[in-house]
């Protein structure tokens, strides 16, 4: 998914703000539900963010344009982890690995075969958001 950065994703020098990164993969992520038709909020199960580790490589500057890209990296019945990769021309910028586990009512529960395959279809599936 590509992602324009903005005036308001910058600090003073135009910098892109860290915790942006991590929006922009919650945007990729989110895409995939939205491309598909899926409204996990209508079912009252979703995912949660369990673990999350983030590699900072180089920064991003207003007008930039970003290539969010996610991968599976494994499943399992309550949980996926994911690795998603933030590219500005063709080179890495930053690096996220993230457990996501699928809870309704505050508790763990199976996530269901076609969420587990929206994941893998659409993982280097590329959409710009501004179209």
């Amino acid at each position: 998914m590509q992602i324009r950065v903005y005036y308001e994703d910058t600090d003073v020098g135009g910098i892109v703000y860290h915790t942006n990164y991590i929006k922009y993969c919650e945007r990729a992520r989110s895409q995939i539900f939205f491309d598909n038709g899926i409204n996990l909020i209508e079912d009252k199960a979703h995912f949660v963010v369990k673990e999350l580790e983030a590699n900072f490589l180089k920064p991003a500057f207003l007008g930039d344009i970003l290539e969010v890209k996610t991968q599976i990296v494994e499943k399992k019945n309550v949980s996926l982890k994911l690795l998603q990769e933030i590219f500005k021309d063709d080179i890495k910028i930053f690096s996220m690995k993230i457990k996501l586990v699928y809870i309704k009512n505050n508790r763990p529960i199976k996530i269901p075969q076609d969420i587990k395959e929206l994941f893998c279809y659409n993982s280097n599936k590329n959409r710009n958001i501004d179209e």
